[in-house]
């Protein structure tokens, strides 16, 4: 196989999830792990020849003044998300990593984030236009210090409080001309998606911020010809739902009610604390049920921080349904995992399709992955079985081409 030039750009380079992939990369790319869990090492995307481990260059956006290699031993030694000796294997190549990595932007991110950012990132703030600029600056020196074919961006950092009334824009222009303002209201995800998918490098945004959400980003990935795809990976509770719910609808039993509770305690867990932050991740997390089922069965999300829980997430679901000649009937189950290893090896495939799809030159939403997603940009279908349908069905045209 071919070796390729491929950089990856973490927005939240530091953070659980990407410390997570950044390691799980190094580990296969090393031979020190197998591909469990990894969907692109199925069988049937090997046609496709995706990626492998090798020419792979990781660097990105952080707020918090910290290392690679601390928070990869912080993960290990505190929540034992994985062993310690898978860190110090690769220390060595975490350390070096650290020349690639810049301050983010606080760019309306509220303020449960902002208090998060050491005094050094916040002393290189300003206006979203200077923001938006710095981002590119960062992008283009990386692109270029690393001689890199194409640049992944990918959002895994935390939570933003949503916006109560998005800007209607629908073109680059309309949006260009929003970043230009003195008070723009766009959080830092769509100023990163903006900058990011300006330069051309391809964006996945996998939190519920808004990211590229917005018609204007579709717009402006049209305009030069490369991809994007969101929001907000779908890693546990939310995926057990989108595979159960269909078999309710297609059993034709009747779910009268669908209760969900969810405690972690980590970063992510901390800031969606925060009763704004949180709007955002509860809405996401709570459509799926009523578009699958055709109808709206009372429903209701709780996430709480329970601070001692570290990345380990639990969630208990109740599901109150109706049987034949009505009797009331129930499913529970409890979902119990490590946030950061559920979402890693998604993150991965993720780049290594994105990758794929820029190489086929695609352009705009890459909706074949949309079982990647609790809210998937341009999909109404949430039936997992049938999103990843759509993920073979696209892979099936590569591999025939």
């Amino acid at each position: 196989m071919t070796q390729r030039r491929l950089g990856v750009w973490f927005i939240g380079a530091k953070g659980g999830v990407a410390t997570t992939a950044t390691l799980g990369y190094l580990a296969l790319k090393n031979q020190l792990a197998g591909p469990t869990a990894l969907v692109s090492q199925l069988p049937e995307f090997a046609p496709l020849e995706l990626i492998d481990w090798n020419g792979w260059v990781i660097g990105g956006h952080e707020i918090r003044e910290t290392t690679l290699l601390q928070e990869a031993l912080r993960l290990a030694e505190d929540n034992r998300t994985f062993a310690k000796e898978l860190v110090l294997s690769c220390q060595e190549e975490l350390e070096a990593l650290e020349a690639n990595y810049r301050w983010g932007t606080l760019h309306n991110v509220g303020p449960t984030i902002t208090q998060l950012a050491c005094p050094a990132c916040r002393q290189e703030q300003g206006t979203a236009a200077e923001a938006f600029a710095r981002i590119q600056e960062d992008l283009r020196e990386f692109a270029q210090a690393n001689s890199l074919e194409h640049v992944v961006v990918v959002n895994v950092a935390s939570t933003e409080p949503p916006l109560q009334s998005p800007p209607a824009v629908q073109t680059w222009e309309e949006l260009r001309r929003l970043i230009d303002q003195p008070a723009c209201p766009l959080p830092a995800s769509t100023l990163y998606a903006a900058a990011a998918l300006d330069l051309g490098c391809s964006y996945i945004n996998f939190t519920p911020s808004l990211g590229s959400s917005l018609p204007a980003l579709d717009h402006l990935a049209q305009l030069r010809s490369t991809r994007h795809m969101g929001y907000d990976g779908k890693t546990g509770e939310t995926l057990l739902k989108s595979v159960l719910a269909p078999m309710f609808a297609k059993r034709n039993l009747r779910v009268m009610s669908w209760v969900g509770h969810n405690i972690f305690g980590n970063m992510d867990g901390r800031v969606l604390d925060d009763p704004v932050n949180k709007q955002a991740k509860v809405t996401s997390k709570d459509r799926l049920v009523r578009h699958i089922l055709g109808y709206a069965p009372q429903t209701l999300v709780s996430i709480e921080y329970i601070e001692s829980m570290g990345d380990w997430k639990t969630a208990w679901d109740h599901v109150h349904f109706q049987g034949f000649l009505g009797v009331p009937m129930v499913l529970q189950f409890i979902w119990q995992g490590s946030d950061s290893l559920l979402a890693a090896p998604l993150v991965l495939d993720l780049i290594r399709f994105t990758e794929r799809a820029h190489r086929a030159g695609h352009v705009g939403r890459m909706e074949f992955l949309a079982s990647f997603f609790k809210s998937p940009l341009g999909v109404e279908e949430h039936d997992f079985f049938e999103q990843f349908r759509m993920l073979r069905q696209w892979a099936g045209g590569l591999a025939a081409c």
